[in-house]
């Protein structure tokens, strides 16, 4: 979509769509640089004694980063409906590789890499099929740098060429630093400490260090570092990451294609185990564990960039088409309840709609029972659905009613509103009643709790 003509009064545009790559790949190189610095000595001998990031914030912070960033590309792509605009946002993300390369970036190319590769979409053969000769032999010229055949040996020539700014793949000289460790012993006789051992991992450790007095060939600017801080605050199991992307291409087309999506959760296949060309190994395990305080922080920075941006007027307001796009660079989706000015979304409306999203997202990943708790009503006095405003008709007014949010929502036949994804409430919890006395319950419940952890882990899009 063309830039708006408000576009050009803008400092910035905080549109995943109009950002250009390089400036997206010096955004995140900022990011990755400034976690990077943070790691000191004692960080390193921490993580040499223990060989684990645990209780060591400086690298839980850069793993959650490389993690995060990952994540992002895979969801990015497969936020889009169509197989042409997710090749069209894989295709944008390799030139923000190539950039990282430029940069000498190598950490945050690792993770692009990584999410381009991995297996949620590469399994993506529409997707593939539409991806110019030149950008799927850029992947592979990426993917072949940064593989760790003969313990990297190419992307160890690749770096040791380099001068000046860079930032290295954490993982593989965490990795020299634990082999070093082991492969040495602490002492050469029982009185006489091994000192080589001690100046070899000085050492590796001091050129890692070193490269905290480079200054970076890039500024950044603080509001689209604010909106890529949020982005990359979700964090989402490996299971939820393949099951959308099952039912953006399912494995049978001809057969799912005439199934809801709601539907191809039950019939997706386990997650792939085979790992991606590029995995940063050092890192698994590790989850995001963001509290109340830090997303409400992020959020109401974010918050203060769109209206500085955005709000034109400075009345507190910003059209609902900037608020869709600038929404769209969050892989999650809730429908809005209705504003109090037609067209337009106040701050506030804007600060409650990421918290919501983010306190679910970030901690829980996408989980219905977590944003409402839906039970069949019938109502005695006129009533009106939360979502589409309908009036609920006829002498036994039924809907649904959510327990502690006073929020209604009439039966889906009679919802006039096309929800985000055409996703209603009412769709979800027919579909679920049906289910529930369809499916046998072998032993008590345990086909249909097989059932109900599926169509939990779908991309729902609960109102807020």
């Amino acid at each position: 979509r063309a830039p708006s003509p408000s576009m050009k009064k803008r400092k910035v545009s905080l549109i995943f769509d109009h950002m250009e790559p390089d400036e997206m790949a010096e955004h995140l190189s900022y990011l990755e640089f400034k976690n990077f610095c943070s790691i000191s000595f004692l960080d390193y001998r921490s993580y040499v004694v223990q060989g684990s990031v645990r209780e060591n914030p400086a690298l839980e912070r850069s793993v959650m980063m490389c993690n995060g960033v990952s994540q992002w590309v895979q969801l990015m792509i497969l936020s889009r409906h169509t197989a042409q605009q997710r090749a069209q946002v894989f295709t944008k993300f390799i030139h923000v590789a190539q950039k990282l390369r430029a940069l000498q970036n190598f950490n945050t190319l690792m993770a692009v890499t990584g999410g381009l590769c991995h297996s949620s979409i590469s399994r993506l053969k529409d997707t593939f099929n539409l991806l110019p000769p030149d950008i799927t032999k850029a992947l592979s010229e990426l993917t072949e740098l940064l593989s760790s055949h003969s313990n990297y040996i190419n992307y160890r020539r690749v770096y040791n060429e380099c001068g000046g700014f860079k930032v290295p793949i954490l993982g593989v000289h965490l990795k020299d630093l634990i082999s070093l460790n082991e492969a040495l012993p602490d002492y050469i006789s029982e009185d006489k400490i091994n000192l080589s051992k001690l100046q070899h991992l000085y050492s590796n450790i001091s050129d890692l260090l070193a490269i905290h007095s480079c200054t970076p060939p890039f500024e950044a600017n603080k509001d689209l570092l604010h909106l890529l801080t949020l982005s990359l605050d979700l964090y989402y199991t490996e299971d939820e990451i393949y099951e959308l992307s099952y039912t953006k291409e399912p494995k049978n087309p001809k057969i799912q294609s005439f199934m809801h999506p709601l539907l191809l959760s039950l019939t997706v296949q386990p997650a792939a185990q085979d790992k991606p060309p590029v995995v940063a190994e050092w890192g698994s395990g590790v989850t995001p564990r963001h509290d109340p305080d830090t997303i409400s922080k992020h959020v109401n920075q974010m918050v203060d960039s769109i209206m500085k941006n955005y709000d034109q007027s400075q009345d507190g307001y910003i059209s609902l088409q900037d608020f869709e796009e600038i929404a769209a660079n969050f892989p999650f989706s809730f429908c809005i309840r209705k504003t109090d000015r037609d067209g337009q979304i106040s701050r506030e409306e804007i600060t409650s709609y990421f918290i919501r999203g983010m306190s679910i997202c970030a901690k829980l990943g996408y989980n219905f029972n977590d944003a409402h708790n839906f039970h069949e009503t019938t109502y005695k006095r006129p009533t009106f659905c939360y979502t589409c405003g309908g009036f609920l008709w006829g002498v036994i007014k039924q809907g649904y009613h959510c327990k502690g949010k006073r929020i209604i929502h009439i039966p889906l036949s009679a919802c006039n509103r096309s929800v985000v994804h055409k996703f209603h409430p009412c769709l979800f919890l027919r579909l679920w009643d049906k289910l529930s006395q369809a499916l046998p319950r072998p032993g008590g419940n345990g086909m249909l709790e097989e059932t109900e952890k599926h169509i939990r882990l779908l991309p729902m899009h609960p109102c807020i």
